[in-house]
């Protein structure tokens, strides 16, 4: 169906929702569409209030992206029951009418995108999204060479995670100035790496980067890394990006998580010949005997902590202290996705 012909459709089915009333507050008028995604098929709706919604079905365990609460659009998860179905959606409301146009031209871009991504509506609900906020996007500073090598390591991490969870992208939390750069609670991995050939240093931002979530367990992710040429061994910096888009659930979240650590899209050609092989991979569970400066063990040793932007280097060019195993760093990454759902 063409964009015309879902306009028109979509235009009727509200003009003939708006003829009757709701019976209560909380309910809805819904029409569905013949647009289908795994066999549920989106629909639209008028509310009491005489605001438009698009539903998009998901699964009942599925997460809503936040943020999106108006004043113009609201985004929230719904379930909704008639005598014979109940079905879980996410609810794109239209919280202006008199905006209703522009909305009904949102819609169709939204119906457009999953019917060519049946498998997956609520990806193409978070593209559409995502391509009208891109109009008001700025550009930012690109990336230095430790900052991009940083960004990659960071990746890494991120890219096993989501190879677990889809969802997992809402465990970095390193762009949004968290003090680890992935945390689900109790469990937290900081990230480290560094293109030196030689030593293993790395710089600790504050006093509190390697403070150990209360009752949790914190790790340190360490990586030594290689660039390479264009056409060199090892994955390309845009392909670490375009792997963590694929394989998240929400598309635009990371796109902002991307924008918050300075990567947008649109410089991708300034990092086109950036490519790194990870020469050397090490973690560490950080605890007692961890070499370190916290603003904790100062307060116990009774210390008053009154001085700020504290940053230092550590040394684990040693054996000590010891490595985790595969299977412990495997561990770790299954307790962060158990813990978040």
């Amino acid at each position: 169906m063409n964009d015309d012909a879902l306009r028109r459709l979509i235009e009727e089915r509200w003009t003939a929702l708006e003829v009757e009333q709701t019976t209560g507050e909380r309910r809805l008028r819904v029409s569905q569409l013949p647009v289908a995604a795994k066999g549920e098929p989106l629909a639209v709706a008028v509310g009491h209030d005489g605001h438009h919604h698009l539903l998009v079905p998901i699964h009942a365990h599925r997460k809503i992206r936040p943020g999106l609460d108006g004043p113009v659009l609201q985004l929230r998860k719904r379930a909704l029951e008639d005598e014979e179905t109940y079905q879980t959606y996410a609810d794109l409301t239209c919280l202006r009418n008199d905006l209703n146009d522009l909305f009904t031209e949102l819609c169709v871009d939204v119906l457009g995108a999953a019917e060519e991504l049946p498998e997956n509506p609520v990806k193409a609900l978070y593209r559409v999204l995502d391509r009208w906020k891109a109009l008001f996007r700025t550009q930012g500073t690109p990336l230095g060479p430790e900052q991009l090598a940083g960004l990659f390591g960071e990746l890494t991490v991120l890219n096993r995670l989501l190879e677990n969870d889809p969802s997992a992208h809402r465990l970095w939390r390193g762009p949004e100035g968290h003090r680890h750069d992935f945390s689900a609670g109790t469990t937290a991995v900081e990230v480290k790496s560094s293109t030196e050939s030689e030593g293993r240093r790395p710089r600790i931002h504050g006093l509190d980067q390697l403070e150990v979530p209360e009752g949790g367990m914190l790790c340190l992710a360490w990586f030594r890394l290689h660039r390479t040429a264009v056409s060199g061994a090892g994955t390309a910096f845009v392909e670490a990006v375009g792997e963590a888009l694929r394989l998240c659930d929400d598309e635009g979240a990371l796109l902002d998580l991307l924008a918050e650590a300075g990567y947008r899209p649109s410089d991708a050609d300034l990092y086109h010949d950036a490519r790194f092989v990870i020469s050397e991979e090490r973690w560490y569970q950080v605890g007692p005997g961890f070499p370190g400066l916290t603003g904790r063990e100062l307060s116990a040793a009774g210390v008053p902590v009154s001085v700020l932007d504290v940053e230092y280097t550590i040394d684990l060019s040693g054996e000590a202290p010891a490595l985790l195993g595969p299977d412990q760093v495997s561990q770790t990454i299954d307790s962060m996705i158990q813990e978040s759902v």
